[in-house]
Protein backbone atom coordinates (compact mmCIF):
# COMPACT_ATOMS: atom_id res chain seq x y z
CA UNK A 1 0.00 0.00 0.00
CA UNK A 2 1.46 3.26 -0.96
CA UNK A 3 1.47 6.23 1.22
CA UNK A 4 -1.44 9.10 0.15
CA UNK A 5 -0.06 12.33 0.71
CA UNK A 6 -2.85 15.14 0.17
CA UNK A 7 -1.62 18.10 -1.43
CA UNK A 8 -0.89 21.35 0.78
CA UNK A 9 -3.83 23.24 -0.77
CA UNK A 10 -5.87 20.67 1.03
CA UNK A 11 -3.91 19.99 3.73
CA UNK A 12 -4.52 23.99 4.70
CA UNK A 13 -8.68 23.09 4.21
CA UNK A 14 -10.62 23.88 7.80
CA UNK A 15 -12.74 21.57 7.95
CA UNK A 16 -16.21 22.26 6.26
CA UNK A 17 -18.48 24.68 8.13
CA UNK A 18 -21.72 22.57 7.08
CA UNK A 19 -20.02 19.20 7.06
CA UNK A 20 -18.56 19.42 10.24
CA UNK A 21 -22.40 20.41 11.52
CA UNK A 22 -23.54 17.45 9.79
CA UNK A 23 -21.08 15.27 11.62
CA UNK A 24 -22.77 16.54 15.03
CA UNK A 25 -26.73 15.89 13.93
CA UNK A 26 -25.31 12.32 13.17
CA UNK A 27 -24.26 12.14 16.31
CA UNK A 28 -27.04 13.59 18.44
CA UNK A 29 -29.21 11.31 16.30
CA UNK A 30 -27.52 8.22 16.97
CA UNK A 31 -27.75 9.18 20.66
CA UNK A 32 -31.55 9.59 20.39
CA UNK A 33 -31.77 13.03 20.79
CA UNK A 34 -34.50 14.63 19.52
CA UNK A 35 -32.90 16.99 17.42
CA UNK A 36 -34.77 20.22 16.61
CA UNK A 37 -32.13 21.80 13.87
CA UNK A 38 -32.10 25.40 13.59
CA UNK A 39 -28.35 25.13 11.70
CA UNK A 40 -28.25 24.46 8.29
CA UNK A 41 -30.13 26.94 5.65
CA UNK A 42 -32.06 23.99 3.43
CA UNK A 43 -35.71 24.87 3.72
CA UNK A 44 -37.84 22.35 5.14
CA UNK A 45 -40.91 23.69 2.72
CA UNK A 46 -41.26 21.09 -0.51
CA UNK A 47 -40.62 22.64 -4.14
CA UNK A 48 -44.40 23.88 -5.21
CA UNK A 49 -46.31 21.43 -6.94
CA UNK A 50 -45.87 22.99 -10.24
CA UNK A 51 -42.48 22.83 -10.38
CA UNK A 52 -42.45 19.16 -9.36
CA UNK A 53 -45.05 18.66 -12.18
CA UNK A 54 -42.87 20.11 -14.68
CA UNK A 55 -40.07 18.21 -13.88
CA UNK A 56 -41.54 14.90 -14.04
CA UNK A 57 -42.77 15.92 -17.98
CA UNK A 58 -39.00 17.00 -19.02
CA UNK A 59 -37.18 13.66 -17.44
CA UNK A 60 -39.28 11.38 -19.64
CA UNK A 61 -38.25 13.33 -22.53
CA UNK A 62 -35.40 11.35 -24.36
CA UNK A 63 -33.72 14.85 -25.75
CA UNK A 64 -32.64 15.76 -22.00
CA UNK A 65 -31.11 12.10 -21.36
CA UNK A 66 -27.77 13.21 -22.78
CA UNK A 67 -25.03 16.02 -22.60
CA UNK A 68 -26.40 19.63 -21.56
CA UNK A 69 -24.75 22.39 -23.11
CA UNK A 70 -22.05 24.44 -20.49
CA UNK A 71 -23.77 27.60 -20.42
CA UNK A 72 -27.16 26.64 -20.02
CA UNK A 73 -30.25 26.10 -22.48
CA UNK A 74 -31.17 28.99 -24.09
CA UNK A 75 -34.74 28.88 -23.01
CA UNK A 76 -33.41 28.71 -19.68
CA UNK A 77 -31.10 32.15 -20.14
CA UNK A 78 -34.14 33.29 -21.64
CA UNK A 79 -35.99 32.64 -19.01
CA UNK A 80 -33.50 34.36 -15.95
CA UNK A 81 -33.70 37.43 -18.22
CA UNK A 82 -37.18 37.72 -18.27
CA UNK A 83 -37.19 36.87 -14.57
CA UNK A 84 -34.93 39.97 -14.11
CA UNK A 85 -36.54 41.92 -16.28
CA UNK A 86 -40.11 41.77 -14.28
CA UNK A 87 -38.55 41.13 -10.81
CA UNK A 88 -35.39 44.56 -11.07
CA UNK A 89 -36.16 46.18 -14.23
CA UNK A 90 -32.58 44.64 -15.40
CA UNK A 91 -32.24 44.08 -19.20
CA UNK A 92 -29.84 40.95 -19.77
CA UNK A 93 -28.73 39.60 -22.90
CA UNK A 94 -29.59 36.38 -23.13
CA UNK A 95 -27.04 35.22 -25.30
CA UNK A 96 -23.98 36.89 -23.83
CA UNK A 97 -24.76 37.74 -19.68
CA UNK A 98 -26.69 35.23 -18.49
CA UNK A 99 -25.21 31.74 -17.61
CA UNK A 100 -26.83 28.52 -15.91
CA UNK A 101 -25.08 27.17 -13.22
CA UNK A 102 -24.56 24.15 -10.78
CA UNK A 103 -25.68 25.95 -8.28
CA UNK A 104 -24.80 29.24 -7.13
CA UNK A 105 -21.92 27.49 -5.04
CA UNK A 106 -20.05 26.35 -8.21
CA UNK A 107 -19.60 29.75 -9.58
CA UNK A 108 -18.61 31.04 -6.58
CA UNK A 109 -15.69 28.79 -5.88
CA UNK A 110 -14.52 28.46 -9.60
CA UNK A 111 -14.49 32.51 -10.68
CA UNK A 112 -11.28 32.87 -8.43
CA UNK A 113 -9.73 30.02 -11.13
CA UNK A 114 -10.48 32.74 -13.98
CA UNK A 115 -8.96 35.58 -12.57
CA UNK A 116 -6.82 35.83 -9.62
CA UNK A 117 -2.87 35.06 -10.01
CA UNK A 118 -0.94 33.73 -7.11
CA UNK A 119 -0.28 36.93 -4.62
CA UNK A 120 -3.22 38.70 -5.68
CA UNK A 121 -5.90 39.64 -3.30
CA UNK A 122 -9.48 38.68 -3.12
CA UNK A 123 -11.86 41.55 -0.72
CA UNK A 124 -13.79 38.98 1.36
CA UNK A 125 -16.96 39.53 3.76
CA UNK A 126 -16.44 38.32 7.26
CA UNK A 127 -18.92 36.78 8.87
CA UNK A 128 -19.47 34.73 5.22
CA UNK A 129 -19.95 32.37 3.19
CA UNK A 130 -17.06 29.91 3.61
CA UNK A 131 -16.86 29.50 -0.20
CA UNK A 132 -15.60 32.96 -0.69
CA UNK A 133 -11.75 32.66 1.22
CA UNK A 134 -11.53 28.88 0.17
CA UNK A 135 -12.06 28.89 -3.72
CA UNK A 136 -9.51 32.57 -3.54
CA UNK A 137 -7.21 29.94 -1.78
CA UNK A 138 -7.93 27.46 -4.52
CA UNK A 139 -6.76 29.54 -6.35
CA UNK A 140 -3.34 30.81 -4.71
CA UNK A 141 -5.00 34.61 -3.73
CA UNK A 142 -4.84 36.25 -0.54
CA UNK A 143 -8.27 36.94 1.04
CA UNK A 144 -8.52 40.25 2.82
CA UNK A 145 -10.93 40.19 5.48
CA UNK A 146 -13.51 43.12 5.18
CA UNK A 147 -14.83 42.79 8.94
CA UNK A 148 -19.03 42.98 8.84
CA UNK A 149 -20.04 45.05 12.54
CA UNK A 150 -23.08 45.27 14.47
CA UNK A 151 -22.64 49.13 14.39
CA UNK A 152 -21.73 49.27 10.89
CA UNK A 153 -25.45 47.55 9.67
CA UNK A 154 -23.17 44.47 9.06
CA UNK A 155 -21.77 46.36 5.63
CA UNK A 156 -18.03 46.42 4.92
CA UNK A 157 -16.14 50.08 5.66
CA UNK A 158 -14.74 50.47 2.22
CA UNK A 159 -12.81 53.22 3.33
CA UNK A 160 -11.03 50.92 5.52
CA UNK A 161 -8.92 48.83 3.19
CA UNK A 162 -5.37 49.49 3.18
CA UNK A 163 -4.45 50.87 -0.48
CA UNK A 164 -1.86 48.41 -0.88
CA UNK A 165 -4.52 45.65 -0.57
CA UNK A 166 -6.62 47.61 -3.58
CA UNK A 167 -3.88 48.01 -5.60
CA UNK A 168 -3.23 44.15 -6.03
CA UNK A 169 -7.18 43.13 -5.66
CA UNK A 170 -8.56 41.38 -8.09
CA UNK A 171 -11.73 40.65 -6.83
CA UNK A 172 -14.56 41.70 -4.02
CA UNK A 173 -17.39 39.39 -2.74
CA UNK A 174 -20.30 41.16 -1.03
CA UNK A 175 -23.51 39.34 0.33
CA UNK A 176 -26.95 40.98 0.10
CA UNK A 177 -29.29 40.04 1.79
CA UNK A 178 -26.75 39.00 4.08
CA UNK A 179 -25.95 35.22 5.47
CA UNK A 180 -25.40 34.93 7.87
CA UNK A 181 -26.43 38.94 9.79
CA UNK A 182 -29.48 39.01 7.32
CA UNK A 183 -28.62 42.50 6.96
CA UNK A 184 -29.67 44.35 3.50
CA UNK A 185 -27.49 46.91 1.40
CA UNK A 186 -28.71 50.40 0.27
CA UNK A 187 -27.98 51.78 -3.17
CA UNK A 188 -25.82 54.04 -1.67
CA UNK A 189 -23.49 51.64 -0.54
CA UNK A 190 -23.45 49.31 -4.12
CA UNK A 191 -22.86 53.23 -5.20
CA UNK A 192 -19.59 53.25 -3.28
CA UNK A 193 -18.26 49.62 -4.30
CA UNK A 194 -19.15 50.95 -7.87
CA UNK A 195 -16.87 53.40 -7.76
CA UNK A 196 -14.09 51.85 -5.50
CA UNK A 197 -14.41 49.15 -8.42
CA UNK A 198 -13.62 51.28 -11.06
CA UNK A 199 -11.17 53.28 -9.51
CA UNK A 200 -8.99 50.07 -8.65
CA UNK A 201 -10.47 47.67 -11.34
CA UNK A 202 -11.93 45.15 -9.21
CA UNK A 203 -14.25 42.54 -10.26
CA UNK A 204 -17.66 42.80 -8.17
CA UNK A 205 -18.72 39.61 -7.14
CA UNK A 206 -22.43 39.75 -5.89
CA UNK A 207 -24.00 37.22 -4.08
CA UNK A 208 -27.55 37.69 -4.35
CA UNK A 209 -28.94 34.10 -3.29
CA UNK A 210 -31.71 35.50 -0.65
CA UNK A 211 -33.46 38.23 -2.66
CA UNK A 212 -36.75 36.68 -2.60
CA UNK A 213 -36.82 35.63 1.37
CA UNK A 214 -37.87 39.29 2.62
CA UNK A 215 -40.28 40.78 4.72
CA UNK A 216 -42.48 43.29 5.52
CA UNK A 217 -42.70 44.04 1.45
CA UNK A 218 -39.20 45.79 1.92
CA UNK A 219 -38.21 44.07 -1.29
CA UNK A 220 -34.15 44.34 -1.65
CA UNK A 221 -32.22 45.76 -4.67
CA UNK A 222 -30.08 43.65 -7.20
CA UNK A 223 -26.48 45.25 -7.55
CA UNK A 224 -27.29 45.68 -10.99
CA UNK A 225 -30.21 47.74 -10.51
CA UNK A 226 -26.67 50.33 -9.94
CA UNK A 227 -25.95 52.16 -12.26
CA UNK A 228 -22.76 51.43 -13.68
CA UNK A 229 -22.64 47.56 -11.84
CA UNK A 230 -22.76 45.69 -15.04
CA UNK A 231 -19.89 47.50 -16.20
CA UNK A 232 -17.97 45.95 -13.29
CA UNK A 233 -19.24 43.00 -12.30
CA UNK A 234 -22.07 40.09 -11.85
CA UNK A 235 -24.52 38.42 -9.54
CA UNK A 236 -24.81 35.06 -8.39
CA UNK A 237 -28.39 33.72 -7.55
CA UNK A 238 -29.74 30.60 -7.18
CA UNK A 239 -33.36 28.84 -7.08
CA UNK A 240 -32.40 27.01 -3.93
CA UNK A 241 -33.64 29.53 -1.75
CA UNK A 242 -36.37 30.95 -3.61
CA UNK A 243 -38.17 28.05 -4.70
CA UNK A 244 -37.12 25.63 -2.10
CA UNK A 245 -35.21 23.71 -4.77
CA UNK A 246 -31.53 23.08 -2.63
CA UNK A 247 -31.07 20.06 -3.86
CA UNK A 248 -32.01 20.34 -8.01
CA UNK A 249 -28.38 22.32 -7.90
CA UNK A 250 -29.54 24.99 -10.30
CA UNK A 251 -28.40 28.75 -10.16
CA UNK A 252 -26.97 31.24 -12.53
CA UNK A 253 -24.70 33.86 -12.84
CA UNK A 254 -25.60 37.67 -14.75
CA UNK A 255 -24.11 40.64 -15.59
CA UNK A 256 -20.91 41.43 -17.23
CA UNK A 257 -20.40 39.62 -20.40
CA UNK A 258 -16.59 39.07 -20.22
CA UNK A 259 -16.57 38.34 -16.76
CA UNK A 260 -19.10 35.57 -17.77
CA UNK A 261 -17.03 34.23 -20.68
CA UNK A 262 -14.08 34.09 -18.20
CA UNK A 263 -16.19 31.72 -15.53
CA UNK A 264 -17.26 29.77 -18.54
CA UNK A 265 -13.92 28.65 -19.34
CA UNK A 266 -13.41 27.17 -16.32
CA UNK A 267 -16.75 25.63 -16.03
CA UNK A 268 -15.83 24.41 -19.78
CA UNK A 269 -12.40 22.98 -18.32
CA UNK A 270 -13.65 21.38 -15.06
CA UNK A 271 -17.73 20.41 -15.39
CA UNK A 272 -20.31 19.69 -17.23
CA UNK A 273 -23.89 21.64 -18.07
CA UNK A 274 -26.99 21.45 -15.59
CA UNK A 275 -29.21 18.27 -16.26
CA UNK A 276 -31.61 19.67 -18.93
CA UNK A 277 -34.79 18.81 -17.67
CA UNK A 278 -34.11 20.78 -13.82
CA UNK A 279 -33.61 23.14 -15.96
CA UNK A 280 -36.88 22.73 -18.14
CA UNK A 281 -38.50 22.68 -14.49
CA UNK A 282 -36.67 26.03 -13.66
CA UNK A 283 -38.41 27.82 -16.12
CA UNK A 284 -41.38 26.82 -14.75
CA UNK A 285 -40.17 28.19 -11.40
CA UNK A 286 -39.50 31.25 -12.64
CA UNK A 287 -42.51 31.80 -14.13
CA UNK A 288 -44.14 31.30 -11.16
CA UNK A 289 -46.77 34.04 -9.88
CA UNK A 290 -45.49 35.80 -6.91
CA UNK A 291 -48.49 34.76 -4.73
CA UNK A 292 -46.75 31.45 -4.50
CA UNK A 293 -43.74 33.04 -2.82
CA UNK A 294 -45.76 35.29 -1.10
CA UNK A 295 -46.79 32.09 0.71
CA UNK A 296 -43.42 30.76 1.36
CA UNK A 297 -42.26 34.65 2.74
CA UNK A 298 -45.72 34.28 4.70
CA UNK A 299 -44.33 30.87 6.70
CA UNK A 300 -41.17 32.48 6.91
CA UNK A 301 -42.41 35.81 8.52
CA UNK A 302 -44.50 33.62 11.16
CA UNK A 303 -41.44 31.65 12.12
CA UNK A 304 -39.17 34.58 12.32
CA UNK A 305 -41.57 36.41 14.21
CA UNK A 306 -42.07 33.57 16.98
CA UNK A 307 -38.11 32.91 17.09
CA UNK A 308 -37.21 36.47 17.58
CA UNK A 309 -39.72 37.35 20.12
CA UNK A 310 -39.37 34.25 22.07
CA UNK A 311 -35.39 34.81 22.21
CA UNK A 312 -36.06 38.28 23.12
CA UNK A 313 -38.13 37.08 25.91
CA UNK A 314 -35.45 34.99 27.02
CA UNK A 315 -32.77 38.01 27.30
CA UNK A 316 -30.97 37.29 24.09
CA UNK A 317 -29.73 40.19 21.91
CA UNK A 318 -30.79 39.20 18.16
CA UNK A 319 -31.05 41.18 15.04
CA UNK A 320 -34.45 41.18 13.69
CA UNK A 321 -34.15 39.80 10.46
CA UNK A 322 -35.18 42.30 7.33
CA UNK A 323 -34.68 39.46 4.76
CA UNK A 324 -33.23 35.81 4.53
CA UNK A 325 -34.65 32.91 6.98
CA UNK A 326 -31.85 33.64 9.83
CA UNK A 327 -31.35 35.17 12.75
CA UNK A 328 -27.92 36.29 14.09
CA UNK A 329 -28.10 36.08 17.90
CA UNK A 330 -25.23 37.52 20.18
CA UNK A 331 -24.10 34.36 22.83
CA UNK A 332 -24.61 34.87 26.08
CA UNK A 333 -21.98 36.17 28.39
CA UNK A 334 -19.30 33.51 29.63
CA UNK A 335 -19.41 31.82 26.16
CA UNK A 336 -18.08 32.16 23.02
CA UNK A 337 -19.83 30.23 20.29
CA UNK A 338 -18.52 27.22 19.57
CA UNK A 339 -19.05 26.51 23.48
CA UNK A 340 -22.48 28.10 23.51
CA UNK A 341 -23.72 25.97 20.44
CA UNK A 342 -22.39 22.57 21.89
CA UNK A 343 -24.28 23.49 24.90
CA UNK A 344 -27.49 24.11 23.53
CA UNK A 345 -26.79 20.91 22.22
CA UNK A 346 -26.03 18.52 24.84
CA UNK A 347 -28.11 20.51 27.42
CA UNK A 348 -31.40 21.31 24.68
CA UNK A 349 -30.82 19.23 21.73
CA UNK A 350 -31.41 21.97 19.82
CA UNK A 351 -28.19 22.66 17.12
CA UNK A 352 -27.06 25.63 15.55
CA UNK A 353 -24.24 27.51 13.82
CA UNK A 354 -21.51 28.95 15.66
CA UNK A 355 -20.39 32.82 14.67
CA UNK A 356 -17.13 32.48 14.35
CA UNK A 357 -17.71 29.55 11.56
CA UNK A 358 -18.24 32.05 8.96
CA UNK A 359 -15.30 33.75 10.09
CA UNK A 360 -13.20 35.48 12.97
CA UNK A 361 -15.68 38.25 13.33
CA UNK A 362 -18.57 36.74 13.76
CA UNK A 363 -17.13 35.22 17.34
CA UNK A 364 -19.08 36.24 19.79
CA UNK A 365 -22.34 35.03 17.70
CA UNK A 366 -24.89 31.96 16.73
CA UNK A 367 -27.23 31.41 13.51
CA UNK A 368 -30.43 30.49 14.17
CA UNK A 369 -32.07 29.07 11.02
CA UNK A 370 -35.71 29.80 10.67
CA UNK A 371 -35.95 25.88 8.43
CA UNK A 372 -38.34 23.80 11.09
CA UNK A 373 -41.96 24.81 11.56
CA UNK A 374 -43.24 27.24 14.02
CA UNK A 375 -44.86 24.16 16.02
CA UNK A 376 -40.84 23.72 16.44
CA UNK A 377 -39.50 26.68 16.86
CA UNK A 378 -42.05 27.29 20.07
CA UNK A 379 -40.64 24.17 21.55
CA UNK A 380 -37.20 25.54 21.03
CA UNK A 381 -38.03 28.46 23.29
CA UNK A 382 -39.46 26.45 25.46
CA UNK A 383 -36.33 23.73 25.96
CA UNK A 384 -33.99 26.77 26.13
CA UNK A 385 -36.52 28.34 28.56
CA UNK A 386 -36.17 25.18 31.15
CA UNK A 387 -32.45 24.97 30.67
CA UNK A 388 -29.63 25.66 32.80
CA UNK A 389 -29.18 27.76 29.97
CA UNK A 390 -32.05 29.83 30.40
CA UNK A 391 -31.07 30.06 34.13
CA UNK A 392 -27.57 31.58 33.34
CA UNK A 393 -28.71 33.64 31.06
CA UNK A 394 -32.05 34.82 32.77
CA UNK A 395 -29.91 36.10 36.37
CA UNK A 396 -26.89 37.34 34.50
CA UNK A 397 -26.57 41.13 34.46
CA UNK A 398 -26.35 41.70 31.00
CA UNK A 399 -30.25 40.42 30.14
CA UNK A 400 -32.51 43.46 29.96
CA UNK A 401 -34.57 43.91 33.19
CA UNK A 402 -37.46 44.09 30.81
CA UNK A 403 -37.69 40.85 30.34
CA UNK A 404 -37.82 40.38 34.06
CA UNK A 405 -40.57 43.06 34.43
CA UNK A 406 -42.62 42.38 31.73
CA UNK A 407 -42.83 38.22 33.04
CA UNK A 408 -44.79 39.10 35.42
CA UNK A 409 -42.64 38.11 38.15
CA UNK A 410 -43.01 39.52 41.56
CA UNK A 411 -40.57 42.00 42.49
CA UNK A 412 -39.33 39.45 45.24
CA UNK A 413 -38.47 37.27 42.90
CA UNK A 414 -36.84 39.60 40.80
CA UNK A 415 -34.78 40.58 43.36
CA UNK A 416 -33.56 37.30 44.52
CA UNK A 417 -32.31 36.66 40.62
CA UNK A 418 -30.53 40.07 41.36
CA UNK A 419 -29.14 38.65 45.06
CA UNK A 420 -27.95 35.25 42.73
CA UNK A 421 -26.07 36.98 40.44
CA UNK A 422 -22.83 37.21 42.17
CA UNK A 423 -22.88 33.65 43.30
CA UNK A 424 -24.79 31.38 40.76
CA UNK A 425 -22.93 32.13 37.93
CA UNK A 426 -19.68 32.24 39.51
CA UNK A 427 -20.96 27.90 40.35
CA UNK A 428 -22.52 27.74 37.14
CA UNK A 429 -18.71 28.59 35.17
CA UNK A 430 -17.03 26.74 37.65
CA UNK A 431 -19.01 23.96 36.72
CA UNK A 432 -18.56 24.55 33.35
CA UNK A 433 -14.93 25.20 32.77
CA UNK A 434 -14.71 21.76 34.55
CA UNK A 435 -16.80 19.74 32.09
CA UNK A 436 -17.25 21.67 28.61
CA UNK A 437 -13.16 21.74 27.79
CA UNK A 438 -14.00 18.23 25.92
CA UNK A 439 -17.84 18.33 25.93
CA UNK A 440 -19.01 14.26 26.96
CA UNK A 441 -21.14 14.18 23.63
CA UNK A 442 -19.70 16.45 20.57
CA UNK A 443 -16.25 17.44 19.71
CA UNK A 444 -16.34 20.97 18.33
CA UNK A 445 -14.12 22.27 15.33
CA UNK A 446 -12.24 25.56 15.27
CA UNK A 447 -14.37 26.65 12.14
CA UNK A 448 -12.23 29.40 11.42
CA UNK A 449 -10.69 29.76 7.87
CA UNK A 450 -7.54 30.82 8.09
CA UNK A 451 -6.72 34.06 5.68
CA UNK A 452 -3.46 35.74 6.53
CA UNK A 453 -4.12 34.67 10.26
CA UNK A 454 -7.77 37.29 9.93
CA UNK A 455 -10.39 34.76 9.18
Amino acid sequence: MISIQLSERVKNLPPYLFAAIDGMKRKAISKGVDLIDLSIGDPDIPTPKHIVDAMKRAVENPVHHRYPSYEGMLSYREAVAGWYGRRFNVSLDSQTEVLSLIGSKEGIGHIPLAFVNPGDVVLVPSPGYPVYPVGTSFAGGESYIMPLTEKNDFIPDLKAIPDDKLRKAKLMFINYPNNPTSSIATAGFYEEVISLAKKHKIIICHDAAYSEVYYDNEKPLSFLEIEGAKDVGIEFHSLSKTYNMTGWRIGFAVGNRDVLAGLGKIKTNLDSGVFQAIQEASITALNTDDSTLSGIRNIYQERRDVLYNGLRSLGFQVVKPRATFYLWAKVPSGFDSQRFVAHLLEKTGILTTPGNGFGSPGEGYVRFALTVSVDRIKEAVERIKASFVFRFIAFFPFAPFSSFLSSGLPTYLWLLGISFTFLYPSMYLLNFSMNSSSPSIFTIYDYSVTAKNDY
